[in-house]
């Protein structure tokens, strides 16, 4: 069977020609596969998403709690993994070829090697916030948590301007004051509703809102803080960059599991109360990033905000059946603030914008 290069078909110079019937007949398919993986990739990420933060709060829920700081390096180390993984299975298809992009990205650049330093900051920054994300988990519902942490996007595009000197267009800035006001909305009505799910511990609303907010400015720190180093390093693949990440977190989360629960896991274990909902949100958590990146590469910003608003729709449907979620007027008025912000951020811009 003759090997069609579709990217050599599309960029091909001078006046177009009229392909055979078979070039035609890959290149319809080449676009339906490209057209199928865009929206496979916004169901997925929406489905990553809703999934993520209602089998956070259900594992939270339940009567024995894992130590959260061990789940948290669990995720590091599946996700160095399957950062591992995607070096030498899909890209380089050898277990030679994968030493081969370390020795060559890593063990033979040491100057690129020791900026991983910095790379460190936003490693503990991210260890912090999962951890801070796991007792949102216990104190607020699903639906609540979810929507509330829509916050890194205010405070990721407030750090940009700060620390990028990046420019917002005034559609942006009206985005980011609704996203504001949502939350706040969904906060208040959050507060004013008593918790009814089935959980074995007591509930503290606003110290759940309170840790989601840390949660969402070390986020947008971190994230803008990793972007800037990528700016200013060599272009190395982006596998590269987050096995130096899960390098750097890995043992810094380990210090962390033994400062913050150190007595716990030596009387109770390192795994204690895993099960299969624990081993579900760090595969999750772990993945998470990897589905990301699969919806920037065949979708846009659009459809990522059409993803996000989905999952907060979708967690409240099953909040509302299987965690006695109480749906309130406030909470509905609040949320499709947030998910048309979300929307309006991402919309295509006009010339006059700047970054």
């Amino acid at each position: 069977m003759t090997v069609i290069n579709m990217e050599g078909v599309m960029k091909k110079d001078g006046p177009y020609e009229s392909p055979p019937s078979e070039v035609l007949f890959w290149e319809k398919l080449y676009f339906k596969a490209v057209h199928m993986m865009k929206y496979t990739s916004l169901v997925t990420l929406t489905l990553q998403n809703a999934a993520l933060n209602l089998m956070m709060r259900y594992v939270r829920m339940q009567k024995e709690l894992f130590i959260s700081s061990t789940a948290v390096v669990m995720a590091e180390i599946l996700k160095l993994f399957i950062c591992l993984f995607m070096i030498g299975v899909v890209e380089e298809r050898s277990f030679w070829g994968l030493l081969g992009i370390l020795k060559r990205d890593i063990l033979k650049q040491p100057l690129d090697t020791l900026k991983s330093e910095l790379v460190a900051i936003p490693s503990f920054i991210y260890l912090l916030q999962n951890n801070l994300l796991y007792i949102g988990a216990t104190h607020l519902d699903a639906a609540t948590c979810q929507v509330t942490y829509q916050l890194k996007i205010l405070t990721t595009a407030i750090l940009s301007v700060v620390m990028l000197k990046k420019r917002l267009s005034v559609q942006q800035w009206i985005s980011l004051v609704t996203l504001f006001i949502g939350v706040a909305i969904v906060q208040v009505a959050q507060l004013n509703t008593p918790s009814t799910g089935q959980t074995h511990h007591e509930q503290k609303p606003l110290l759940g809102f309170v840790a989601i907010v840390i949660a969402c400015c070390l986020s947008g720190f971190a994230g803008v803080y990793f972007e800037k180093i990528l700016k200013s390093t060599e272009e190395v693949s982006l596998w590269i960059r987050n096995i130096q990440l899960c390098v750097a977190s890995i043992p810094l989360g380990l210090c962390t599991t033994a400062i913050m629960d150190y007595t716990e896991v030596s009387t109770k274990g390192f795994f204690h109360a895993y099960n299969i909902f624990v081993w579900t949100v760090i595969m999750l958590q772990a993945g998470g990033g990897i589905i990301v990146a699969i919806v920037v590469k065949f979708a846009d910003n659009i459809l990522k905000g059409f993803a996000t608003s989905l999952a907060i729709v979708l967690s409240c449907i099953i909040s509302i059946y299987f965690m006695n979620f109480q749906l309130t007027s406030q909470f509905v008025l609040g949320a499709a603030l947030v998910m048309g912000s979300v929307y309006l951020y991402g919309r295509p811009q006009s010339s006059t914008y700047k970054k």
